[in-house]
């Protein structure tokens, strides 16, 4: 046999190996149907082993051999999401579902519509992206339009496919679902570490999530996690399917894993009777979930109804009731928020609530802790609001102690002895100490440094404190004044104010890598963009959203700092209330001198001429329906806000002209019975070129 044959038959077989040992980790971890024994399939990988051993330019990246790569270098590296990976809305009744179902109704005109339906599965959003059948790369959602690249972890996930089954997948295909893991694995993962003396995982959630986050993919290798599919990212070409059960049907036949308790729900009565279906089964499901998630089957409908700020609105999560469980108050506390904002939490004698051990437990405000009349010594049932947030529920009252009092509000923060006060007739009680209050300070640095705003990775909360506490920042200006004898001093200050022994001097010196990595991140937040600035200077109100509406829309920090409330009220969903708080901010005198500090120590954002700046449609308002062939939604949106459009979502009098695409609907409609001008899709990118938009 020459060395070519040889090596022709070695290729062969290698694609031949590939191919079965892909068709058996289908069967086993996905349809749960094996047909050989483990002992067989072991066979088969080390015979592929063996070949790729010998014959080196074999190997590839889709090969089952190279699930488990090198560790990763560097941390993790930034994904941009082509298209945002969006939340979805909530639904903690069935009055909620029905007044979700209702708006669809409303918007479609016909009340026979289809669902795609399934359980809700608590885990990992995760978003794999495959180019030409071939897994390139997986993400998190992060902030929905950023996230984390960990495609070193989710390659070792047995479930996800690493070259997709068949040969008619789109060339570029973007898959989104969830990573899990089961409870069966879960469990038995858990028995295995407390039998050799090994720390446990809390619970199958974060058993997931933080597998997934971790540098060495050795150890999401060592995890039981799984996967499963459920939406789609970008697609190229643009995809054919007509409804969102058709693609999960395409998702199997590329061996993607589905839920197999994905189903199809007509109507608000389908779609309560699916709810309760799973509901009942839910203790009896291999996987935790929390709900169940509807989906408009139909994809042009889903088109036509759009999304608003981070959720579709032709889809909602209808949670389950929260576990509930009854446990002691041991004290009650109040701390104070980044607004300044008193809340009062429960100290509770630890509980096991939903998987999780609960400690604490908000009691929201003076309102909400007087009409429940929580006090100290209660027994109180506990639960996790949307299985995420630990709540007081009530208090069982035949169990209260006869010397519990009630609780009362203090009349000073506790942090500093400024007065409380409420803004109107607000509920929540506000310490007035703003820009002395150490609580606020502190709240608002780990706000500042949070991942979704200026991303100081490594500042964590006792950093924060210490900082803080012992002088060396006042305010977030202040972070990017530090040096590293500063940190150095400050964590020994630290420890002998804690009893703490310093750590051991080596060679004549003082392990520093924690403090030159922690400059080294400030420094890299140095240069951000706008929206993140925005958000993460914690203006009342103005979250993600809003923050990347007034960017785009001033273009320039200096422009809103000065904007007058009228002014700001001309940003697309700026209130009154919103415009209010933004300008109180802007018109505070130490608000002011902590932008001057930032800029002058080096924080650098772009920023750009205003969307509405003399644009030839300013003061106009205009209304989207329908499907357009040439441009997405949200890109005629962006291009008629370039012009100085405000795009609405509904038609009123005041709406200056519609757009309407195929199988334009209600919207439409009202606009002809209202007499207002209507541009085709042919009109509209007319409009467009004609202002270079």
């Amino acid at each position: 046999m020459s060395r070519a044959a040889s090596h022709a038959e070695a290729a062969q077989r290698v694609a031949q190996l590939r191919g079965e040992i892909a068709a058996h980790n289908h069967r086993y971890h996905v349809l749960d149907a094996p047909t050989i024994s483990d002992s067989a399939f072991d066979a088969l990988l080390r015979e592929l082993q063996a070949l790729e051993a010998a014959h080196p330019d074999l190997v590839s990246a889709d090969s089952p051999t190279q699930r488990v790569g090198a560790v990763v270098a560097g941390g993790f590296a930034e994904v941009r999401h082509d298209v945002p990976m969006l939340s979805l809305g909530n639904a903690f009744s069935d009055e909620d579902a029905q007044d979700f179902f209702r708006r669809i109704a409303d918007k479609l005109g016909r009340d026979d519509i289809a669902f795609s339906v399934e359980p809700k599965i608590d885990g990992l959003a995760i978003s794999l992206l495959y180019l030409d059948g071939v897994l390139t790369r997986a993400a998190t959602r992060g902030d929905g339009s950023t996230g984390e690249d960990v495609t070193h972890s989710v390659r070792t996930i047995p479930s996800v496919p690493l070259r997709l089954f068949g040969a008619e997948w789109p060339p570029v295909l973007e898959v989104r679902g969830e990573v899990y893991m089961p409870r069966a694995a879960f469990e038995a993962f858990n028995q295995r570490a407390r039998e050799r003396g090994e720390r446990t995982l809390a619970n199958p959630r974060n058993a997931a999530a933080g597998s997934i986050r971790q540098l060495d993919p050795r150890i999401a290798a060592s995890r039981p996690l799984a996967f499963f599919a459920y939406a789609l990212g970008r697609i190229e070409p643009d995809a054919t399917w007509v409804q969102h059960t058709d693609m999960l049907a395409d998702f199997r036949r590329y061996g993607l894993p589905v839920c197999p308790q994905a189903a199809r729900a007509i109507g608000l009565d389908g779609l309560l009777a699916y709810y309760r279906r799973i509901g009942d089964a839910r203790d009896q499901l291999p996987y935790d979930i929390d709900g169940v998630v509807y989906k408009v089957d139909d994809i042009a409908a889903q088109r036509e109804l759009g999304f608003v700020s981070r959720a579709p609105r032709w889809a909602i999560a209808h949670k389950f009731p929260a576990r509930e469980e009854q446990t002691v108050v041991e004290a009650i506390d109040v701390q104070v928020g980044r607004t300044g904002a008193i809340t009062p939490v429960a100290r509770l004698r630890p509980v096991q609530v939903a998987g999780v051990v609960v400690t604490n437990a908000t009691l929201h405000n003076e309102n909400e802790i007087r009409r429940k009349d929580v006090r100290v010594g209660d027994t109180v049932i506990v639960r996790r609001a949307g299985d995420v947030i630990p709540e007081v529920v009530a208090v069982v009252l035949d169990e209260r102690p006869a010397d519990a009092v009630a609780f009362e509000m203090p009349n000073a923060c506790p942090e500093c002895g400024s007065q409380l006060a409420r803004e109107g007739d607000e509920a929540v009680l506000r310490c007035t100490g703003t820009g002395v209050c150490p609580a606020q300070r502190k709240e608002s640095i780990r706000h500042f440094a949070s991942r979704r705003a200026m991303d100081i990775e490594g500042l964590g909360d006792a950093w924060i404190e210490n900082l803080v506490d012992l002088g060396y920042v006042h305010h977030v200006a202040d972070l990017y004044a530090l040096t590293l004898e500063q940190l150095l001093e400050m964590k020994r200050r630290a420890d002998e104010r804690d009893g703490v022994v310093p750590e051991t001097v080596k060679k004549g010196k003082v392990a520093s890598r924690w403090a030159e990595n922690l400059l080294a991140a400030i420094d890299a937040s140095r240069k951000t963009s706008l929206p993140r600035l925005l958000f993460a200077l914690g203006i009342r109100d103005v979250g993600e959203s809003t923050a990347k509406t007034l960017a785009r829309h001033f273009g320039a920090l200096d422009r809103i700092a000065s904007a007058a409330d009228a002014d700001l009220m001309s940003a697309p969903d700026v209130g009154p209330v919103v415009a209010s708080r933004i300008a109180a901010f802007f018109a505070a005198p130490h608000q002011r001198e902590v932008i001057e500090l930032l800029r002058a120590r080096g924080v650098q954002w772009e920023e750009g001429e205003p969307l509405a700046a003399a644009g030839p449609l300013l003061g106009k308002t205009v209304v989207l329906t329908g499907t357009l062939d040439a441009l997405t939604r949200d890109q005629a949106k962006e291009r008629l806000e370039a012009l100085g459009a405000k795009v609405s979502g509904s038609v009123s009098a005041k709406t200056s002209f519609v757009v309407a695409g195929a199988e334009a609907g209600s919207k439409l409609d009202k606009a002809q019975a209202l007499g207002i001008p209507v541009l085709d899709e042919a009109a509209l990118l007319a409009l467009l070129a004609e202002h270079g938009a």
